[in-house]
């Protein structure tokens, strides 16, 4: 085991560390987590991090979650924050001031940008890329190849915070294997966009995103096909 430490970082007890893991100034990495090989951690990061929860959150209580999981190659840059219980795996990167959550699973090589909030019980596939900025709600779902642009937001409860009739009704967006989403846009709870579907900038999405379609506006409506040379087929 080689650790490279900076300044004023603290480690929990029964952390493990791999080979050749480079950690910035001001780290705090909580008890229990797991960091693979050949990872980077950069100033004023912290991973680990156990919930806190707000009097009235209507999430439920929880004591304690087990530790994070850090697979090997992975960059977590300056000020982000990965939680408790959360999962990313080979070659992820994780940019400046970026969020990831509790229970949530980033797949190999995806790239989580700058100011990037991934929220809780979130899955997200591999080679995704999850541009400057953008928000993915509680309960979402993002297949492989997943491209999501600077300042798109997801949604996951229809009826913005009240009445109890909400409280068993919420649910994420899915967005499946190559699907697109342009900048400014913002995706309605519980909707999915389908395989290769894409979403141009600054489109409102109210209805499902069929296999393949472009979509436009708002509310988002078919604009045409995908263009052949851009499947997801055609590019990997």
């Amino acid at each position: 085991m080689t650790v490279q430490k900076g300044q004023n970082v603290v480690i929990g007890e029964n952390v493990t560390f791999g080979e050749n893991v480079v950690i910035g100034n001001n780290v705090v990495i909580y008890e229990g987590v797991t960091i693979g090989n050949h990872c980077i951690i950069q100033d004023n990061a912290v991973i680990g991090k156990q919930p806190t929860r707000a009097k009235n959150s209507i999430l439920p209580e929880v004591k304690k979650l087990p530790p994070t999981i850090i697979g090997s190659g992975v960059t977590i840059s300056t000020s982000a924050i990965i939680y408790a219980n959360a999962e990313l795996a080979d070659d992820v990167f994780v940019a400046d001031l970026a969020t990831v959550r509790e229970r949530v699973t980033i797949g190999e090589k995806t790239i989580v940008g700058r100011g990037v909030s991934v929220e809780n019980d979130c899955k997200v596939g591999i080679k995704c890329k999850l541009e400057t900025n953008c928000y993915i709600t509680a309960y979402s779902e993002l297949g492989d190849y997943v491209f999501i642009a600077p300042y798109v937001v997801t949604t996951n409860d229809n009826y913005m915070a009240r009445s109890k009739e909400r409280y068993d009704k919420f649910k994420g967006v899915t967005i499946k294997n190559g699907g697109r989403v342009g900048a400014n846009s913002t995706i309605l709870p519980g909707k999915v966009i389908h395989e290769d579907g894409a979403v141009a900038a600054g489109s409102v999405v109210t209805k499902d995103v069929e296999k393949q379609k472009i979509v436009v506006g708002s509310p988002a409506r078919v604009l045409r096909e995908v263009p052949e040379d851009q499947l997801l087929k055609n590019n990997i």
